[in-house]
């Protein structure tokens, strides 16, 4: 498989955002995750980090959001 869970930074840890991501998708300034069962969920962020060997994304929130 080649999905990969995707965990957002919250100071210095790292938190769980969605598992088991299979498409990130970039559009108007926020990002698109859906994952192998179609479930969507939306964040305006940035990619920090993807390792995809470790099947990790990491994302940064935007300046002054607090989703």
């Amino acid at each position: 498989m080649c999905e990969a869970n995707a965990y957002i930074i919250n100071g210095e840890q790292e938190d769980l955002f969605m598992e088991k991501v299979d498409r990130v998708i970039p559009e108007n300034g926020q990002l698109i995750l859906e994952n192998i069962f179609g479930q969507k969920k939306i964040i305006k962020a940035q990619i920090k980090e993807l390792a995809l060997v470790d099947h990790r994304i990491i994302l940064k929130r935007n300046e002054g959001n607090e989703e």
